[in-house]
């Protein structure tokens, strides 16, 4: 698991190896084969995902597959065109996006994971997404925390 995560005692397991999940009203259902367990989640400081506030866990190559809700899903695109941001049509929820900088990589919502909150994460990196965009790379912004009161 990466340095930077820690999670919630009594939360998932950090090296969750595959994980099922869907959307709010649940027409949209994935399984998803996590790359480094829950150690690879972060947020984004892209105009898009900075506006969502989401925290994505990136999927193992070829291991995202949907169990259901393929017409209920739409696609958002933007800047480049080549990041594809997918949601339930029905209930608005982004559940999987298909990353710009890692062409035919996938990363899951980890709110949309089955037994995972965003408040499990307690720490997390925050990636900048605005400079990954114009090529640089993968470039960390800062960490994000989270304290339970």
């Amino acid at each position: 698991m990466s340095e930077r995560i820690h999670l919630r005692p009594g939360g998932p397991a950090p090296d969750m190896a595959e994980a099922q999940g869907g959307c709010h009203c649940g027409a949209v259902r994935f399984r998803a084969a996590l790359a480094q367990g829950l150690g690879s989640a972060g947020r984004c400081t892209c105009s898009y995902c900075r506006m969502k506030g989401s925290i994505w866990v990136t999927v193992a190559d070829g291991g995202f597959r949907l169990l259901s809700g393929a017409g209920d899903l739409e696609t958002y695109r933007f800047g480049s065109g080549v990041a594809a941001h997918h949601f339930c049509r029905v209930c608005g929820i982004n559940t999987h996006h298909h990353r710009s900088s890692v062409p035919g990589q996938v990363a899951v919502s980890a709110a949309c994971l089955d037994g995972v909150s965003p408040f499990d994460f307690l720490e997390l990196p925050v990636w900048d997404g605005e400079r990954e965009a114009s090529g640089e790379g993968d470039l960390l912004a800062g960490v994000l925390r989270y304290s339970p009161a």
